[in-house]
C-alpha cells in the first residue's frame, strides 16, 4: 500500500510537471504566493543609476542604499519604492547630491505613476511601464502574473541541475522567463522591460537565500542588472506580509494632464515648460528646431502639438539633445517618429543609432508605430545650424562631472544660453551657497572660455533667469 502511494505521488509531481500551470501550482504552493496579497520588504546595499551614465559605454553610476523599502499590493497592481542614496563615484547623473544623502521615492498604480517629493506627488507617466515591469518580476509577482497569462514551459540543465524556465508575458509591461529551483523557488528572471530611450533592454534578476515567513519564503538577496550593468544588490533585513500597505493614487496624479506652458523669450524663440523638464522651439525660415525632447511618449506628444499651434506649417526638423541621460533623451524615440533630425554629442551617435533601431515590441511605442528610420548627427565640440538670418550655436561642455556628453545651445543675436542640468536656477532670493557648486562653476568655466556674452540662461529645468544670477551663486560676481 505504502508502495503505491509513493507511486501514485510520483506520477501525480510528474504530470503537474509537463505543463507551465502545474510548475506554477507546485512554486505557488512552495513559496506561500497565493497566501501574498500585499508585501513589505526592506533591506540596504548597492545600486546603480539606470540611464545617467557619465558616457553612453559606460556603466549605469555606482551608488549606496542606506535604506531600501519597497511596497506592493498585487491585487491592485500597485507598487512603491522608497530609498536614501548617496554617490559611490563623483561622476554621473541621477539627481543626486555632491555629498550626503537623498532620498528618491516613486510609484506606479494601474495606469499611473508619479514620484513623491518634498512638495508633493508629482506625476511621472514615462516611467510607468518600467515600474509595472519591476512589479510583476517579483519573486511571487512572477507567479501570479505567469498564472495569467498563456505561459510556456521548458526545461533547461545548468550546471547538472534540471531548472524549470516559464515563460510569460504581461501586455505592456514585461516580457520575462523565470526559472525555478528543484525546490519550486524563483531563482532568477530573465526579462524584456519597456524603455523610452532604448525601446525595450534586457533584465536580469537573480534572487537568494530565501527564508520562511510563516508559509511565505522570500529571499534575503536581490540582485539586478539592466543591459548588463548592475542597478541594485539588496540585502533583506525586514519583509512584512500583508502588511498594510498605502498606494492610492493621489488626486493631483489621477486628475493630472501634461501640461505645456510656451513663454516667448525673443522674436521667434519660445520656451515650453510646464513640467519638470523645458524644451525650447526655435524659429527658422523654413523649419523648427526644438531644443530637447524628455522624458518619453506622453511628454513629447503633447509637446510637438504646442510646437505645431506656435509656428504653424513649418516642421519640426531638427532635435537637439543636450545629453545621454534618459531622463532628457526619453523623447527623441517619438522625435525620429515626427521625422526630427537628432543633434547629439558625438559619443552619443552610435549609442542612439542602435537604441532607435531597436524594436519596442513590449509596449510599441510612437517610433515603433511609425516605421520611421532614424537620422542622427554627432557634433564633436561646436556645431551650427544657421538659415541665413538666424544662427544656432551648439558647444560641447569641457571638463564637466555630470557627463561627458554635455551640449549647451546660443542664440548670439539674442544672447540666450540653454543648459540642461548644468545650472538649474533655484528659487528666487536664495543665498548663495558658502561653496559653489561644482557644477555651476563649471558652466561659467565654459561660457568664459567660448567668451559667450550672455544676458539670460534659459535652463531645461527651471525657470529663466539673468546670466547674473549663474555667476553670483558660482562666487564669480557679475
Amino acid at each position: 500500500m505504502r508502495c503505491f502511494a509513493i507511486a501514485l505521488l510520483m506520477t501525480s509531481t510528474a504530470a503537474l510537471a509537463q505543463d507551465a500551470g502545474g510548475v506554477l501550482k507546485r512554486a505557488s504552493a512552495a513559496m506561500g504566493a497565493d497566501q501574498v496579497s500585499t508585501l513589505r520588504y526592506s533591506g540596504s546595499g548597492t545600486g546603480g543609476q539606470f540611464g545617467q551614465a557619465y558616457r553612453p559605454d559606460k556603466p549605469w553610476p555606482k551608488v549606496n542604499y542606506s535604506s531600501y523599502e519597497r511596497q506592493i499590493d498585487y491585487a491592485a497592481g500597485a507598487s512603491s519604492e522608497s530609498i536614501m542614496r548617496s554617490r559611490a563615484e563623483p561622476t554621473g547623473g541621477g539627481a543626486l547630491p555632491i555629498t550626503g544623502e537623498a532620498r528618491a521615492a516613486g510609484a506606479v498604480n494601474g495606469q499611473f505613476a508619479w514620484n513623491a517629493g518634498a512638495s508633493g506627488a508629482v506625476p511621472r507617466q514615462a516611467a510607468r511601464e518600467g515600474r509595472l515591469h519591476d512589479l510583476w518580476i517579483t519573486p511571487h509577482g512572477v507567479i501570479k502574473a505567469a498564472q495569467k497569462s498563456d505561459a510556456k514551459l521548458k526545461f533547461v540543465t545548468e550546471k547538472g541541475r534540471s531548472l524549470a524556465a516559464v515563460s510569460f508575458a504581461q501586455p505592456g509591461a514585461v516580457t520575462a522567463t523565470a526559472y525555478f529551483s528543484d525546490g519550486y523557488l524563483v531563482e532568477r528572471v530573465e526579462s524584456r522591460m519597456p524603455d523610452p530611450v532604448l525601446g525595450e533592454v534586457a533584465v536580469l534578476t537573480t534572487y537568494s537565500d530565501y527564508r520562511g515567513f510563516g508559509a511565505v519564503w522570500f529571499p534575503m538577496r536581490i540582485q539586478q542588472s539592466i543591459a548588463g550593468s548592475p542597478v541594485l544588490d539588496l540585502a533583506v533585513k525586514e519583509v512584512q506580509v500583508n502588511a498594510s500597505v498605502e498606494l492610492d493614487v493621489p488626486e493631483s496624479v489621477r486628475t493630472a494632464t501634461e501640461r505645456v506652458a510656451a513663454e516667448q523669450v525673443a522674436p521667434g524663440v519660445w520656451f515650453l515648460g510646464g513640467g519638470s523638464h523645458n524644451s525650447v522651439a526655435i524659429e527658422m525660415k523654413d523649419h523648427v528646431i526644438l531644443v530637447e525632447s524628455p522624458l518619453g511618449d506622453s511628454r513629447a506628444a503633447p509637446l510637438f502639438a504646442e510646437v505645431r499651434k506656435l509656428i504653424p506649417g513649418k516642421p519640426i526638423r531638427t532635435v537637439v539633445n543636450s545629453h545621454s541621460h534618459f531622463d532628457h533623451a526619453g523623447g527623441l524615440r517619438a522625435a525620429v517618429a515626427e521625422g526630427a533630425t537628432v543633434v547629439t554629442q558625438q559619443a552619443n551617435k552610435a549609442y542612439y543609432e542602435k537604441a532607435f533601431a531597436t524594436p519596442a515590441r513590449v509596449a510599441p511605442d510612437l517610433l515603433a508605430k511609425s516605421g520611421k528610420k532614424a537620422k542622427v548627427i554627432g557634433v564633436a565640440d561646436r556645431h551650427v545650424l544657421s538659415d541665413g538670418t538666424r544662427s544656432v550655436e551648439i558647444h560641447k561642455l569641457r571638463d564637466p562631472l555630470h557627463t561627458d556628453t554635455y551640449l549647451m545651445v546660443w542664440l548670439p543675436k539674442e544672447r540666450l544660453l540653454m543648459e540642461a542640468d548644468a545650472f538649474t536656477p533655484p528659487a528666487p532670493n536664495t543665498a548663495a551657497p558658502a561653496q559653489p557648486n561644482p557644477y555651476h562653476v563649471n558652466l561659467v568655466e565654459n561660457v568664459q572660455r567660448l567668451k559667450l556674452d550672455v544676458e539670460r540662461i534659459v535652463p531645461l529645468h527651471g525657470r529663466v533667469v539673468p546670466a547674473s544670477e549663474l555667476y553670483r551663486l558660482a562666487g564669480k560676481g557679475v
